[in-house]
């Protein structure tokens, strides 16, 4: 039977949203099963009430852990709550208000009673602590979203003072202390009622919208975009970026439409994923198939200069562009880099290029043609942190569609993720240099090579994964990978020294990482090479054949 991928969900494909609203609350996890504890991955604890993964128990447990966590820490500031628009997260976000609330926490939730992407709670965290000085009480904060998940899924994530994802350390406490207070029946957690908490002195309002949306002129040139009269479609994809971008283009008087304002819980307008699943994926072909076709459609005429997407926090980007369609992630942040540090005459001249280690050798050579310092960190934008907060790395980004960079002179934009900011770029590109960023990169494959890059998944146990997140170098024999001299195998990080939970494998034109993968059977290979498509079947057939050789 032919595939449903990019074609529009039917009725079958939507989840039942009174069914999950009622799992939330009436589901208790089972702690015996592993899946069904608190768990925090790279982006906060995930999961499904529908599944026992994501329900009111866990989010009260997580929330008094933050609490404590936060009290242990001496973060006295105020405590910035958000909300995307998956059908769990407002129920989730009641929930940690009553136990913030009933802790005496003072928190501030969106003024206008909408949703929050997740690069405006971090710019909002940021510019409080900025503003307050050193020494004074630290605010912090909570957005409640699972990213691009299906709409079954909720998520919970915590970012400390410096306005990035958590570290492992602050997560794992987080983890181990709300497990604990599930374990003991929620006896230990503090709760008021909604209403009362809503009340509560400590709650107070906060306008995300306007905090973000007008100090975008710091960190973008709009000047250049507004002359040129670039014309830009923006899709929220039913996200928390959907009344962001209508007064991105009132405010600042753009020539922006937005393609599609509908919110959802169900999602009941996207186009089904590769799986043929609903996922907010702006990295997705299959995903962004509306908003390619609407771009196709009017190629001869096209509607818009550039069209982006956002997922449901607006924390990764989509670009389509009239002549090369819907870019690949890896190829737009080649565009963003080599365009950014040629044309931020503000920032540090030693900052350095920060990217994940899955990330496209592009980015190397577009650094090297820069003059500047490559830093290669494993998966998880908190690596990118440190760097932004200093200026010494302007930019971090990594292949999955996520990046940020620094303001205009160089200081601190967000510590987070941010989907609007990197849509945005694409149009200041176009206005600037009189290109898409397609055409850039053809510019820049011409100049370094182009990269051929796929991703596949193997079968592997428990065991299996666990033994090959903790291979050494000296595990793998082999000295050659499809023709080539393997000239570095890594289990750390080159850029910080950090575990990388996996080994990645290089040659002269072509590597390979193997990572397993956290929530399923199976571990993840991501490949790319310089020589083709043919080089690269060969360098996943080897990497597959050692990879099961040292973990077997």
């Amino acid at each position: 039977m032919a595939s449903r991928a990019g074609t529009v969900a039917l009725p079958q494909d939507l989840v039942d949203i009174t069914a999950l609203l009622d799992a939330y609350y009436d589901v208790t996890p089972d702690l015996s099963d592993p899946a069904q504890r608190v768990a925090f991955g790279t982006s906060g604890h995930r999961g499904s009430s529908l599944k026992a993964s994501f329900n009111e128990g866990h989010i009260l447990a997580i929330t008094q852990a933050i609490v404590e966590y936060r009290a242990g820490q001496g973060i006295t500031g105020p405590l910035f709550l958000a909300k995307d628009t998956h059908g769990l997260s407002e129920p989730a976000q009641n929930s940690a208000l009553e136990v913030l609330a009933a802790n005496g926490v003072n928190v501030l939730i969106d003024a206008r009673h909408g949703y929050t992407p997740t690069p405006a709670l971090s710019h909002a965290i940021l510019k409080y602590n900025n503003e307050a000085g050193p020494g004074q009480p630290q605010a912090d904060g909570i957005v409640v979203t699972p990213s691009h998940n299906p709409p079954a899924d909720g998520g919970f994530k915590y970012n400390p003072p410096h306005g990035g994802p958590a570290d492992t350390d602050a997560t794992g406490w987080i983890a181990n202390r709300a497990n604990e207070l599930l374990e003991n029946g929620l006896r230990g957690v503090k709760r008021i009622p909604l209403n009362d908490a809503l009340k509560a002195d400590a709650t107070g309002k906060f306008d995300f919208l306007s905090s973000y949306v007008d100090d975008l002129p710091s960190v973008l040139d709009l000047d250049a975009i507004r002359t040129a009269g670039v014309r830009i479609g923006a899709d929220p994809m039913g996200g928390a970026s959907v009344d962001y971008w209508g007064e991105i283009g009132e405010r600042h008087q753009l020539n922006l439409t937005v393609v599609n304002p509908t919110v959802d819980p169900q999602w009941a307008f996207m186009t089904l994923d590769w799986d043929e699943k609903i996922r907010m994926d702006c990295s997705s072909p299959s995903a962004m198939a509306s908003l390619i076709k609407r771009m196709s459609d009017s190629a001869a005429g096209s509607a818009y200069d550039v069209a982006t997407g956002n997922d449901a926090d607006a924390d990764r980007h989509g670009i389509v562009t009239p002549d090369g369609g819907l870019m690949n992630p890896n190829h737009y942040l080649a565009v963003a880099i080599d365009y950014l540090y040629r044309n931020r005459t503000g920032w540090n001249p030693e900052s350095v290029v920060g990217k994940t280690l899955v990330s496209s050798s592009i980015i190397d050579r577009v650094a090297a043609g820069l003059g500047r310092k490559l830093v290669e960190v494993p998966v998880g934008f908190k690596w990118f942190v440190p760097g932004l907060l200093s200026g010494e790395g302007a930019f971090g980004g990594e292949e999955s569609a996520g990046a940020s960079f620094n303001k205009r002179d160089g200081s601190v934009w967000t510590t987070d993720k941010d989907g609007i900011l990197l849509a945005l770029l694409a149009s200041e590109i176009t206005a600037v240099t009189g290109k898409s960023p397609s055409q850039l990169y053809k510019g820049l494959t011409d100049q370094f090579g182009a990269p051929v890059y796929a991703r596949i998944d193997a079968a592997a146990t428990r065991e299996q994964k666990a033994k090959l997140g903790k291979l050494s170098a000296a595990d793998v024999t082999a000295t050659t990978l499809a023709g080539e001299e393997i000239t570095a195998k890594l289990t750390e990080a080159p850029g910080n020294g950090a575990s990388i939970g996996g080994l990645k494998v290089v040659t002269e034109n072509a590597w390979f990482a193997a990572r397993p993968s956290g929530t399923e059977d199976v571990y993840k290979i991501y490949a790319e090479s310089f020589k083709g498509a043919d080089h690269l079947k060969q360098v996943q057939e080897e990497a597959k054949a050692l990879v099961d050789g040292v973990i077997s």
